[in-house]
């Protein structure tokens, strides 16, 4: 780590790995001497403790655009250039009208301009970054309170009510700096959800994706009101789940949820199954736990050969070693599958991860227990599919993004019985893509995941050669022999 203090109030120049490859008075003299190699980044170095790197674009593109009036950078864009993290979003809040000014900045920036709130004052210019072309949003709010002080004691959580001044002066009037150095979220005030019941998820979700704890005074206040989170748009809470299961472990940050009493309220499908026992060959008592293996499952599907992931699933190591030996020769056109989005911010591999979750919410209804106490689940496959669509349609999900995960659901059980005479026909190839459709591959991936999470130390070797070969042939099909295979030409066609 640089320590930045010696270059307070200095230009400096920065490669790809972070080194220091010029200094100056100005941008321009810390260009010039950074000298021929590959220049990653400009930045000012504020002379104010704890003298933060601030980037040269757009910072100095929007300076005189701010001149003589009182505008401030706030919240989660202070609390990311604290941590050091690459900002996307830049959040200001100004004492004019911040309409205003956010379509003087689109303008003068060629980017475009969106009303946010107009009652409330808030607007976005969304322009390009020059270097990478990729779109950053600068958000712009007028005070809601006489002072930048009072508005921030109305913020969310105290590591997001902090401000800066464009010469990077912090102002932090409810120690946002400490929590944050300590790795707490907590409460900006004891009316923060009264505020915004919003909040309550975003709580989780803020903590789980910044490794902090929710302190013990705010988690008493979530749990009060958890209850309050039902009077949210669907699509807030649509938006918090989504950033929620995008997260690499996912299985964590919903054990928190339901902890603070908030799983029951926004995926009580998922929260019911905890009631749910099941009996051999799943090695889990229950559904949930068994929903959270294999949610678990899918992210080590998802990032082969990470150690941290798979001992989290106790399965035998020779489980992970067959299946990266079956996924590595297809992983340049898996990923490519897999990150496509199919709606905005819903990539492919997110929508997996709610096919693990809601795989099996049908069971809570289709529970049986025969002459031998053994437990069944027939039709749960069906009948999660109508709870599934049900709940995403709640949270209002488009229909491609809602059709992909019930079909997860409906198709989970089908590799099963097709591994049963290993490998699959051509014929069977195409009967299966014909009822996935393009959610195929993806069906794959959470039937092996759905059976780490089955068996876990108990898996049979046989059992999972079986289902790995079968797997094997039918992504092949899919990504080398599609035009064969999964959509061939008609023997026959209206004009023959």
């Amino acid at each position: 780590m640089i320590d930045m203090k010696q270059y307070a109030g200095r230009w400096i120049a920065r490669n790809g790995s972070g080194e220091v490859t010029g200094t100056g008075k100005s941008c321009m003299e810390a260009r010039s001497a950074s000298g021929a190699g590959t220049l990653a980044q400009l930045v000012w170095v504020s002379p104010h403790p704890p003298h933060l790197a601030l980037p040269e674009w757009p910072l100095e593109r929007l300076r005189p655009l701010f001149a003589g009036k009182d505008v401030w950078l706030a919240g989660g864009a202070v609390r990311d250039l604290l941590l050091g993290r690459v900002l996307h979003d830049w959040d200001f809040t100004t004492a004019g009208p911040a309409m205003a000014l956010a379509r003087q900045v689109a303008n003068a920036l060629r980017g475009a301009y969106v009303t946010l709130d107009d009652e409330h004052d808030t607007a976005r210019a969304i322009v390009r970054e020059p270097a990478t072309g990729r779109p950053i949003t600068l958000d712009f709010a007028t005070l809601r309170k006489p002072s930048i002080e009072a508005d921030l004691h109305c913020r969310d959580f105290t590591i997001n009510a902090i401000a800066m001044t464009l010469e990077g002066e912090l102002i932090d009037p409810t120690s946002g700096q400490a929590d944050l150095a300590a790795g707490i979220v907590r409460a900006a005030s004891d009316q923060a959800f009264h505020q915004d019941p919003a909040r309550l998820l975003r709580a989780v979700r803020a903590a789980s994706e910044l490794g902090c704890r929710i302190e013990s005074a705010t988690q008493a206040l979530i749990r009060a009101q958890a209850e309050a989170i039902t009077t949210v748009s669907a699509e807030r809470i649509q938006a918090e789940l989504l950033r929620i299961v995008a997260l690499e472990a996912t299985a964590p940050a919903l054990r928190l949820t339901d902890s603070l009493g908030l799983l029951e309220q926004v995926l009580p499908e998922v929260q019911v199954l905890q009631s749910v026992t099941q009996s051999y060959p799943h090695y889990r008592a229950d559904a949930y736990a068994h929903t959270l293996d294999a949610l678990t499952a899918v992210e080590a599907l998802l990032m082969p050969g990470s150690p941290e992931i798979a001992a989290q699933l106790p399965a035998p190591s020779w489980c992970w070693e067959m299946l990266n030996s079956t996924l590595a020769p297809l992983g340049g056109p898996l990923h490519t599958y897999l990150e496509e989005p199919l709606a905005a911010e819903m990539p492919r591999r997110d929508l997996l991860k709610w096919g693990a979750l809601l795989h099996d919410v049908g069971k809570s209804a289709t529970r049986t227990v025969d002459e031998r106490e053994r437990v069944h689940f027939y039709g749960h496959d069906k009948e999660g599919v109508a709870l599934a669509e049900k709940r995403l349609n709640i949270l209002r999900f488009p229909n491609q993004a809602r059709n992909f995960v019930t079909t997860l659901v409906r198709e989970h059980m089908r590799l099963i019985g097709m591994s049963k005479t290993p490998p699959p026909t051509r014929r069977a190839i195409y009967h299966f893509y014909h009822d996935a459709g393009d959610a195929g591959p993806a069906v794959v991936l959470l039937a092996l995941a759905d059976a780490l999470a089955v068996w876990g130390p108990a898996m049979e070797k046989a059992y999972w050669s079986a289902l790995l070969t079968t797997a094997d042939a039918l992504l092949r099909g899919y990504f080398e022999h599609h035009d064969e295979v999964v959509a061939p030409p008609p023997l026959l066609n209206g004009h023959d």
